[in-house]
């Protein structure tokens, strides 16, 4: 038998290939053997499965997808254990690029088939690779306590699955929360805690809820409405995207707490034996929600399928392609969050690159080219290159790092092919152009084969493409590649735009935001309404998660100097001093290094994660309670009725009642009333942006002297009577709480359980322990509240403790439970925990 298929055996005898794998059918080649080792991957899992924990799975690229630089790092990995860990001599050992490009895989045979003699363990079980993960009973024990009953038909037993699995689910959750969290919260730090438990708390809230619904409907309702019930939970669900992306921090982190305190290990042995009989510790329980929101559209696709009801059938659909979005949106975050690592490691190879890599997006693949200037052509330098979606990074490679030589900025470049250098049979011939669309100097790459120059060709024009797409101004629209900062949905199919960056395509003229493919199918840009300006772009504003890029992470405080010094090998240092706001772009749990902007200056860059802390501050907006001109919240129509039979020229400014603190004017204009959006940017207000003010107050007198024609060239008039003076000089209307004013009714109230800073004017900041009246609850997660007569939004699944319902109860008797409460919290905080 020849050595290689005497390796392919050994190999499947270790565990590391399954038995039914390619190399072992009579038609197989060394070829395969080599294309499926020249990875790396499956050595380093060899060496785990001689002898555990040999290799840290985190420190190897699992999926490198033949990526030149990852796959290296892969072998090299390989081959610096078979010399440390297992004593064998470089000599007897092949080169890097011998496996990678398989030019002598000979060596490479011997080389493996040594190991064993050097072997200090017996395999007890085979690695778990990506196909073993079906078989594991972690989770798949849930479903199993569902016997089939022959009486019972089959979509019965659809329904029976869902219910007994969320059941199960949400025993295992609460099992997690309870009964493993005193140890740890005894023996960490409060970040340990929170990236452990915070989400997991959330959970157990979203699913104890979502339990009780599908139990009401598979038992009382006949399931008619449990497709409503997951399109509802859709948005609640969400929150499973920053839990997939932040698990193996968690379980690193509990690694680590278990390797340096043995009391906290043992206490968590046996709060598993109490759990489940020391079945599952608590790392296995931790990667059970992952699986478990990965299921809800294989279980509704099942139910789809065994439904025969045309009107139930199309329901059910819909609920499918919710849950279909939301797996997607998981999966695609969590793979972000996991390009995030890869760029990272790129980042700390790649010498003198001052700028941060994840500004550049994605990356597409790197490897070797030879690479010829349009100014000097005799000169042709072996480089090698990294792809991102906006920009190549240019490098020499130095041993086993890479030195920065040039960044080409994709928006300015065109790909041309070049197809008369193509030579078959010889090397380094295959070329495309890369040319500058100003006529600077551009580049020729030439590629080692026709393979490979049709790979990296494609590579470039689909970069190209998504940054130039066809569609892009399709409908006198101005599309461009964008990172949206909230949980965003498509304009046009209204389903999510995944990832946690370049996500989609944002119209800078109306601000929608759409997928690529749906570009070509949105209306005509314009903006809507009569009067009002909007300015939206279609945010679905479910839950701003702690990313780690751009969305929405906390503003901090700085508090201590740093000058530069040390410099960051990530990016350009951010100099900061004691006192300045940071607002963050960028922060890791396990880095020491965070990006941010100061919002005095704007400047960016990267600083000590220790010299910050988060924000204290809670911004207090202005009272206008007191000008005639202002009405508190109002609907549009409310506005009307107050106008209607004033004269030409009075005015209100109100409260958007949809978006909470947001402002509008109203105005009686020949005969009719008019209404104008206030806008705001960079913490003004304005309804022309040539003209922007402080303070509503500000606006408004300022209008009071000059025309609104300046924003509405129709509406040639100024603010001349405010609504509450009357004409015939009587004490002037107060802002009351009945009538034609928007007057919401306190459903409720909630305490603040951690403080928030706003990030726009539509939320509310809170300080830990405040006392919110709650007037609504939106099924996507957020609350409409009052605290010191501010109204706003409240991200209330999170931010809030829910104390009680207020539908029965007098104003006089919430307003006096409320201040009680504020009595309890301000003499003991602990209340309320």
């Amino acid at each position: 038998m020849e050595d290689w298929r005497q390796c392919a055996m050994w190999l499947i005898s270790c565990n590391v290939l399954p038995a039914n794998h390619r190399v072992t059918a009579d038609t197989a080649q060394v070829f395969d053997l080599a294309q499926t080792l020249r990875d790396g991957v499956l050595l380093c899992q060899l060496l785990n499965n001689l002898r555990p924990h040999t290799i840290n799975l985190k420190e190897i690229n699992l999926r490198p997808q033949m990526s030149q630089f990852l796959c290296l790092k892969n072998i090299r990995t390989f081959l610096t254990c078979c010399c440390d860990v297992f004593g064998m001599k470089k000599k007897d050992l092949f080169e890097s690029f011998d496996l990678f490009d398989v030019r002598d895989f000979g060596k490479v045979i011997p080389s493996s088939m040594f190991l064993p003699s050097h072997c200090f363990a017996v395999i007890s079980r085979p690695f778990p690779t990506e196909e073993s993960l079906k078989d594991e009973d972690i989770y798949n024990n849930l479903g199993d306590l569902i016997e089939y009953q022959a009486e019972v038909d089959v979509r019965s037993c659809c329904l029976t699955e869902i219910k007994q699995t969320e059941e199960k689910y949400t025993e295992t959750l609460e099992s997690i929360e309870k009964v493993h969290k005193h140890p740890i919260v005894l023996s960490s730090t409060e970040i340990i805690y929170r990236c452990l438990f915070s989400l997991m708390q959330e959970l157990v809230k979203v699913h104890k809820s979502l339990m009780v619904d599908v139990q009401d409907s598979i038992l009382n309702k006949n399931a008619l409405n449990l497709y409503q019930i997951f399109i509802s939970y859709k948005e609640r669900l969400l929150i499973y995207g920053i839990y997939c992306s932040q698990v193996e921090i968690a379980i690193a982190v509990l690694d680590l707490i278990c390797k340096e305190k043995e009391d906290v290990r043992l206490k968590l042995e046996e709060c598993s034996k109490r759990a489940n009989n020391g079945k599952f510790t608590l790392r296995d329980l931790l990667v059970v929600p992952m699986q478990r929101v990965l299921k809800y559209h294989l279980l509704l696709q099942e139910l789809v399928k065994h439904t025969h009801d045309a009107a139930d059938k199309n329901n059910l659909k819909i609920a499918l392609d919710a849950m279909k979005d939301l797996a997607q949106f998981v999966n695609e975050v969590k793979r972000d969050n996991e390009t995030l690592r890869e760029i990272d490691q790129y980042q700390r190879s790649i010498e003198n690159l001052n700028q941060p890599l994840f500004s550049y997006g994605r990356p597409k693949g790197d490897g070797e080219v030879r690479m010829v200037s349009s100014v000097d052509r005799r000169k042709q330098d072996r480089l090698h290159i990294f792809l991102f979606d906006v920009a190549v990074i240019v490098c020499k490679r130095r041993g086993d790092n890479y030195e920065m030589k040039d960044i080409l900025d994709l928006n300015n470049f065109k790909i041309t092919n070049n197809p008369t250098t193509d030579r078959e049979g010889k090397k380094w011939c295959y070329a495309f152009y890369v040319t500058h669309q100003q006529g600077h100097a551009g580049f020729e790459f030439f590629f080692k084969t026709r393979e490979l120059k049709k790979k990296w060709l494609d590579q470039f024009e689909m970069a190209i493409s998504n940054i130039r797409p066809e569609k892009a101004n399709h409908n006198t629209h101005q599309f461009m590649m964008h990172t949206f900062e909230r949980i965003t949905s498509c304009s046009f199919c209204h389903l999510l735009l995944r990832g946690i960056f370049n996500q989609g395509y944002l119209c800078l003229k109306c601000g929608l935001g759409a997928h690529k493919e749906c570009l070509g199918r949105l209306e005509i840009c314009g903006k809507t309404g009569e009067m009002e300006t909007f300015k939206t772009d279609c945010v679905v504003s479910l839950n701003v998660f702690a990313f780690p890029v751009s969305l929405g992470l906390p503003r901090m405080v700085v508090i201590r100097d740093y000058s530069g010094v040390p410099c960051p090998q990530c990016g350009p240092p951010l100099s900061i001093h004691a006192g300045d706001v940071i607002e963050l772009m960028f922060a890791d749990l396990h880095s020491s290094w965070w990006q941010g902007r100061i919002l005095a200056t704007s400047k960016i860059g990267f600083f000590p994660s220790d010299a910050v802390r988060p924000c204290p501050c809670v911004p207090k907006p202005v009272d206008y309670s007191a000008h005639l001109w202002f009405a508190g919240p109002m609907e549009r129509y409310q506005a009307e009725v107050e106008l209607l039979d004033r004269e030409n020229g009075t005015y209100l400014v109100r409260h958007r009642s949809k978006e909470c603190t947001e402002y509008a004017i109203s105005i009686k204009f020949n005969d009719k009333v008019k209404h104008i959006k206030i806008l705001t940017k960079d913490g003004c207000f304005y309804i022309a942006e040539s003209r922007l003010f402080k303070t509503v107050l500000d606006l408004v007198e300022y209008y009071k002297q000059h025309s609104l024609k300046e924003g509405f060239s129709s509406l040639d008039t100024t603010l001349q009577v405010p609504y509450r003076e009357l004409s015939n000089g009587s004490i002037p209307k107060a802002i009351t709480r009945s009538g034609t004013v928007f007057s919401p009714r306190v459903m409720g109230v909630a305490v603040a359980r951690y403080d928030f800073c706003s990030r726009d004017t539509r939320e509310l900041s809170l300080l830990q322990g405040d006392v919110i009246k709650i007037y609504t609850k939106m099924s996507n997660g957020w609350w409409k509240g009052e605290i010191d007569g501010r109204v706003g939004l409240l991200l209330g699944f999170i931010y809030l403790i829910w104390c009680f319902v207020a539908y029965k109860l007098l104003p006089n008797t919430v307003v006096a439970i409320v201040e009680f409460l504020c009595t309890c919290i301000s003499c003991n905080h602990g209340v309320m925990s």
